[in-house]
């Protein structure tokens, strides 16, 4: 939430369910959620350095579970954990420029987002607009891709649910807020947009490279989406 290039760390097993499902003391894997994959890595066990991958991460019941690949960690282990920083930096890169497109079509047409998935090829944005114009939606590229050359600072602070709720622009999400949450991550991209978000983010908006849309769809009444992917 704070550092999102943290790549290792150390840590210490809290538990173990079914052999495979292992909860640290803290952890810096990201789980899936928000429209963003979880991550993958290893954890290496410091007594004996035996290796275990890690193929899964969510949050169950507020605890956040990493799936291994193999049996053997035990509460009490230390752990010496790192993340595969290739399949991480590209959902950072992907996630950011999700928010700079988002926001520039939210900036031309009002549209707020109705959801999002990130991929490892591409990423999707749905996003609520009753007619869709083609032309203007595919010239989004250019404008988008000069925000990005802008090399934009990305920030990130915590603001109170109650402060954030005082702000219209603090949410592109077109279901408001999530109501569980009581302290919001907001992710500023400088002069041009701020976000609640939970997810990982780039420093700059340089990081991203380019962004090319792919396709555009009608998913139904007030529903279109955006394809596109990063070069």
């Amino acid at each position: 939430m704070k550092d999102c290039y943290l790549k290792e760390f150390e840590a210490t097993v809290s538990s173990v369910k079914d052999g495979k499902f292992v909860v640290l003391d803290k952890t810096a894997f990201y789980p899936k959620s928000g429209g963003q994959p979880h991550d993958t890595g290893k954890m290496v066990r410091e007594s004996d350095s035996k290796e275990f991958k890690v193929v899964f991460c969510g949050k169950f019941s507020g605890e956040i579970s990493h799936e291994v690949d193999q049996e053997g960690l035990q509460e009490g282990d230390k752990v010496k954990c790192s993340i595969d920083w290739d399949r991480r930096y590209l959902f950072m890169r992907y996630h950011t420029a999700s928010h700079v497109l988002a926001a520039a079509i939210e900036h031309e047409t009002g549209a707020l987002i109705t959801g999002n998935q990130i991929g490892e090829d591409k990423t999707r944005i749905d996003f609520s607009l009753e007619e869709m114009d083609r032309e203007k939606m595919m010239a989004m590229e250019s404008k988008v891709n000069e925000i990005v050359d802008r090399g934009l600072p990305v920030k990130f602070s915590f603001m109170p649910r109650e402060e954030a709720e005082e702000n219209p622009r603090i949410t592109k999400l077109a279901k408001g807020l999530p109501p569980a949450v009581k302290v919001l991550r907001i992710v500023e991209i400088r002069d041009f947009d701020i976000n609640a978000c939970g997810g990982t983010h780039l420093a700059n908006t340089k990081e991203i490279g380019r962004i090319r849309i792919v396709d555009l769809v009608n998913k139904g009444k007030n529903n279109r989406r955006i394809y596109f992917t990063l070069q």
